[in-house]
């Protein structure tokens, strides 16, 4: 039964995909490469890991999700809709004006958001507000935060895994997207992050590190934050940006361009 609920998370992932290309293509402008990297970890998120419930998004109780990396609001759009929050035939109208779907998630506009995001390197910051507030009510939910490998090289974000880890955050878990690619070019060639597991652990931080396309691999370690006590977890997912379109995979070009018509074309053959 278990394979089987695996098999149902991979095709969604792949359909979720094929649903931000077309979104992109139809926007003609967004970031690609780094919203098909994302899928499978929040693919397995929404559909499997969190409590929430879309008929009544401000259910006390749910687990909270951050998209910190909030260029990349393709993957949590085609997702939220999926799960049914927002309207499906409306993805088409991404950033386009008076749109829901903003270049930037925007709670202003999808109220079921937790947060607008996108300002880089203050996502982790929230997410622990909502996990200190969470323990300050006696709230059993938990917070989930996505974060850039790029975004990380903002000090706020070591500011708030020192504060994540000095109080004992243990309610939050932490999603780096290491795709190894930024807006600028590689990771590496900008400002290196390696070792980056040993940052991590150094700041007091339960660290795993994983195949962030591998959804039985996402779902255990998401099982295991669970029940660690005393500290924050983060998940290093080795992810490709680009993932699963042979010409956007490790190609730092698709950061934040849209596929063309032929490129849309020869996508959704290889996503099929």
């Amino acid at each position: 039964m278990d394979s089987e609920k695996i098999a149902q998370l991979q095709e969604k992932a792949r359909q979720l995909r094929v649903d931000i290309v077309k979104t992109l293509h139809k926007s003609q402008s967004g970031h690609t490469g780094g919203s098909l990297s994302a899928i499978d970890m929040i693919t397995a998120l929404y559909f499997h890991t969190m409590k929430h419930n879309p008929a009544d998004p401000a259910w006390p109780e749910r687990d909270r999700f951050l998209l910190s990396k909030g260029h990349a609001a393709p993957v949590l759009y085609a997702v939220m809709a999926e799960a049914g929050y927002t309207p499906v035939d409306q993805l088409k109208t991404l950033r386009k004006l008076g749109s829901i779907y903003q270049g930037h998630p925007d709670r202003r506009y999808i109220p079921a958001l937790e947060a607008s995001t996108g300002s880089l390197g203050q996502g982790l910051s929230l997410a622990l507000g909502m996990g200190l507030a969470a323990r300050l009510d006696g709230k059993g939910f938990r917070t989930y935060v996505v974060l850039g490998d790029g975004e990380i090289q903002e000090g706020q974000i070591w500011e708030a895994a020192m504060f994540g880890a000095f109080h004992k955050v243990d309610n939050v878990v932490a999603i780096v997207d290491y795709n190894k690619i930024q807006l600028d070019g590689f990771v590496k060639d900008i400002m290196e992050l390696e070792p980056l597991a040993d940052k991590w652990r150094a700041f007091g931080w339960h660290t795993m590190e994983l195949d962030g396309h591998s959804i039985p691999a996402l779902r255990q370690a998401f099982a295991g934050a669970a029940g660690v006590k005393g500290k924050p977890s983060v998940i290093i997912a080795h992810t490709v940006k680009g993932k699963g379109v042979s010409f956007m995979e490790n190609n730092p070009k698709f950061h934040g361009v849209a596929p063309t018509p032929q490129e849309v074309e020869i996508a959704l053959k290889e996503l099929a």
